[in-house]
């Protein structure tokens, strides 16, 4: 088969988005791996054959994986607050409230456990304070984008999960601490935002958040959010393995030889570590390294495990899957935040239709520290007065 040099495609991406290797795909398809990797790398086009053998594998069509140069496309999008605006940058894209969203694919937001693809590249023009975005991918597959803020590494397991079951649904996850996720989604930039804040005055997770956000927004004067809940988790202080410090209470990070990694303003980890401190009356000047800031519950467990810090706010189920200590300092409630028209979306409904799947609920289980009595029941519906 001859090199075509118009003859694009995006067989790579569909294939990792559904989590096979090319040794897989060339399995279920009954072609060579060289053959993947020589579709993938645009060094021949394939047979009819091949063609349909491939998307067959893949669960798509055609014109799924395979298209001419020329029938690219280009659209305008919003960027997010984040986006760069001196250079040509990679994207993810998606259909939120109706608008084209620019998510730029940079840092830790380029990167799982391997480079995330890229839906376009685009550039900002301050003239119009748009992106034009040149696109990488097919536009229908574009419209059938969720994007979910928040922190726990639970939502990329459900994301996911739900795209194996849903092969035309596509999740974009980013990395973001509860008041971030609340303000992204505000703003128009997500979804849904997962949160798990407390306030002591009403002793109830989330909600008062919501509240106090909707009502400083005044474009969503009128819309009501819908909390969904994700599940119940211990939060407490990660500890190295074996406890080498014997660290048993809140009181002992207040110990000279001991260090602790923080998370940023709004993280509800840092809000556990506060409230803790505060209830011990320890101010947070006694406690080395409440400054020392990671980015993340992943962050935060590798800065034990390796050495820098003695201990730091995550989950019970973060703990486990790095092999540290745990002391249980708070029972947290995470909840998923949408606004109610994006509940009349299609991928959105799909995607939450997931939370009742048991395989899902057995994922989230055997994570460990999490109780999913309440997983994808609706809690409240939040009005802004």
């Amino acid at each position: 088969m001859k090199p075509e040099h118009d003859l694009c495609n995006n067989l790579k991406q569909v294939r990792l988005r559904l989590g096979m290797s090319q040794q897989d795909l060339a399995a279920i398809a009954g072609v060579s791996r060289q053959t993947i990797g020589g579709v993938e790398a645009g060094q021949y086009a394939p047979s009819t054959t091949v063609a349909l053998r491939l998307s067959r594998a893949l669960g798509c069509q055609v014109e799924d994986l395979f298209w001419l140069e020329q029938d690219a496309v280009e659209l305008d999008a919003l960027p997010t607050q984040n986006f760069p605006t001196d250079q040509a940058t990679r994207l993810s894209l998606a259909r939120v409230g109706g608008q084209w969203i620019a998510h730029p694919l940079k840092g830790n937001a380029a990167f799982r456990t391997e480079m995330v693809p890229a839906d376009g590249e685009g550039r900002y023009d301050s003239t119009t304070q748009m992106l034009r975005v040149h696109l990488l991918d097919d536009l229908e597959k574009l419209h059938r984008t969720v994007v979910i803020a928040g922190c726990t590494p639970a939502l990329s397991l459900w994301a996911r999960a739900a795209e194996r079951w849903h092969p035309d649904l596509r999740v974009h996850w980013t990395l973001d601490n509860s008041m971030c996720a609340l303000d992204r989604l505000c703003c128009g930039e997500v979804h849904l935002a997962g949160m798990h804040l407390y306030d002591a005055a009403t002793r109830d997770h989330n909600v008062p958040f919501v509240k106090t956000a909707l009502q400083t927004q005044a474009v969503l004067q009128s819309v009501a959010a819908v909390v969904i809940n994700l599940g119940s988790w211990e939060e407490g202080l990660l500890i190295q393995p074996g406890n080498p410090l014997q660290l048993k209470t809140i009181e002992d990070l207040t110990r000279p030889d001991v260090k602790i990694v923080n998370r940023e303003a709004g993280a509800g980890s840092r809000q556990v570590l506060e409230r803790s401190l505060q209830v011990a009356g320890i101010p947070s000047q006694a406690v080395r390294g409440f400054d020392t800031l990671a980015a993340g519950h992943l962050e935060v467990a590798r800065a034990i495990a390796t050495g820098q810090a003695s201990a730091g706010v995550s989950t019970a189920s973060v703990a486990a899957a790095f092999g540290l200590e745990f002391i249980p300092l708070h029972r947290s409630r995470y909840d998923l935040v949408t606004l109610q028209p994006y509940l009349e979306e299609a991928p959105v409904q799909q995607l939450l239709s997931t939370l009742g799947h048991r395989r899902v609920l057995s994922q989230l289980q055997r994570l460990g520290g999490y109780d999913t009595s309440q997983t994808g029941d609706i809690l409240s519906t939040v009005m802004s007065s």
